[in-house]
């Protein structure tokens, strides 16, 4: 059996230090889509309301060469973004929320992509920086025909 096309889910792997990559919300919804469709490669994405923003969780170390306009990355070592996927935080997790999965890191912040129903554990920094320059294209394409 070719497991090659397979979902995984962040559920599967270990435990892991992220970084966050934070862009306004209208691109970001945009880049999601992006990754679901052509690439089949988003982790975990937070929407932060308040601010109107997603974070998509990224490897650790990537904002040390994160670099794209209109975007920040932010290291999260040891007191930001900590993915605890294993089966007993998993479970801990799900009790706390009433069964509905991992809890969202950050205060004011829901999942838009909640680990468990995610592709990677961490989304691919090239796969999103290339995500984001097509959701930019394509939100000014719409704004000049309007």
């Amino acid at each position: 059996m070719d497991n090659s096309g397979s979902r995984t889910t962040a559920q599967h792997l270990p435990c892991q230090d992220c970084d966050l990559v934070t862009v306004p919300a209208r691109q970001g919804l945009e880049a999601v889509d992006i990754l679901r469709r052509a690439r089949d490669g988003v982790g975990p994405v937070l929407h932060d309301h308040a601010c109107d923003t997603l974070g998509f969780v990224v490897p650790a170390g990537t904002a040390a060469r994160w670099d794209l306009p209109g975007s920040e990355c932010a290291e999260t070592p040891g007191c930001g973004v900590r993915l605890s996927t294993g089966a007993a935080a998993e479970d801990a997790a799900e009790d706390a929320a009433g069964g509905a999965g991992v809890s969202p890191p950050l205060t004011g912040t829901g999942w838009l992509v909640p680990p468990g129903d995610a592709y990677t554990g961490a989304t691919d920094p090239a796969e999103l920086r290339a995500a984001l320059g097509e959701a930019a294209r394509l939100i000014e394409a719409v704004d000049r025909c309007r």
